[in-house]
């Protein structure tokens, strides 16, 4: 009996991981896709921006949400029953995305495909591992596992610990194919160099592309037949060391803001509140009056994106509503004050 292949999507916040499903979605050549979405945070939004795309192939029964839970810690409590859904169908489908949060470790999701009920019916057909590339290189989730080693055994007193790199690097680890995404953000230069240091960390026979707006087609990324659940031995993890793995370390929440009038001044004033508060992501939807259609927000950093998706639902209340993702400790109160305020200034 075939097996349904799966691949795993994995990536770092704001890496790019959603605009690569979409561009899967759109090159499929009629291979029928279903994807799982898995969100960090209170407020889906990848589902919402996947059923937003205006492709035929973006139906509401291939696109399913798994939101406020990380999938690498509930594989059997929300993963696996979402599995065994899509492949009892009466017409399962031709291949599965599972598009992970930003903080999701992706062995979890792979060992959990050697269990019995799912080994027999499904494989993975490989990790797809998403890079910003300017995130990266400006060093910020990518530094030399060895020199912490080193530090650590020079003076066990100090706390060399980094949630974000430890994350990069397992989902590096555990990775067929390492998407570098958004390199035309980066001088030529930098690229090169930030290309060797990737290289340098993955595993033999691994590869690595360049792509920009996670613009890779479905024959490239989907097909790999790595059979990674068989090759658990050669995908090491940090996080194996620990008794368990918990996103303690991140905290999300979403505000609710008014109407935005004058976009850019938005963005100008957003960019500012995600530096002043060191904020790591901010996604959601944005009601412009007099526009029909929603606006499509993602911020990484200070790097804010827009545009406009799908016309706003009859039935569907207008709001601008934001996710906002960064490490533990976040002034929640100055934040949502900062935003609100914006929206205040942009209305008078």
């Amino acid at each position: 009996m075939r097996r349904i292949p799966a691949t795993i999507v994995t990536g770092f916040l704001g890496a790019g991981k959603t605009s690569l499903v979409r561009h899967l979605l759109a090159t499929a050549a009629g291979h029928r896709l279903a994807i799982i979405v898995n969100e960090f945070g209170e407020l889906g939004i990848d589902r919402d921006v996947l059923l937003g795309c205006g492709d035929a192939a973006c139906t509401e029964d291939d696109i399913l949400e798994l939101a406020n839970g990380c999938l690498c810690c509930t594989v059997a409590d929300d993963f696996l029953p979402t599995l065994s859904r899509l492949i009892d169908r009466a017409e399962p489908p031709g291949h599965i995305v599972i598009e992970t949060s930003g903080l999701a470790l992706p062995k979890p999701l792979v060992q959990a495909f050697a269990w019995p009920e799912i080994r027999t019916r499904m494989t993975v057909d490989g990790v797809v591992t998403v890079i910003d590339a300017a995130a990266a290189a400006e060093g910020r989730f990518a530094s030399d596992p060895e020199a912490v080693a080193r530090q650590r055994a020079a003076d066990p007193a100090i706390d060399h610990d980094n949630p974000l790199e430890e994350v990069f690097t397992d989902q590096l680890a555990c990775a067929d194919l390492v998407i570098l995404n958004k390199t035309d953000l980066v001088d030529p230069d930098k690229l090169a160099a930030l290309r060797r240091d990737i290289e340098a960390r993955l595993r033999p026979g691994v590869k690595l592309i360049g792509a920009e707006q996670g613009r890779v087609a479905a024959p490239v990324a989907l097909g790999l037949a790595a059979a990674a659940e068989d090759d658990l031995a050669a995908r090491p993890s940090v996080h194996e060391l620990e008794a368990e793995h918990d996103h303690d370390d991140f905290e999300s929440f979403v505000v609710d803001v008014g109407p935005v009038v004058d976009l850019v001044v938005f963005r100008s004033r957003l960019a500012s509140v995600i530096r002043d508060h060191d904020v790591l992501r901010v996604k959601g939807f944005v009601d412009v009056p007099g526009r029909e259609r929603r606006q499509v927000v993602q911020a990484v950093g200070d790097r804010v994106q827009q545009h406009f998706d799908r016309p706003w639902l009859a039935d569907e209340p207008r709001a601008t509503r934001l996710v906002v993702i960064g490490k533990k400790g976040l002034d929640r109160a100055g934040i949502a004050a900062g935003l609100r305020g914006m929206s205040a200034a942009l209305a008078d």
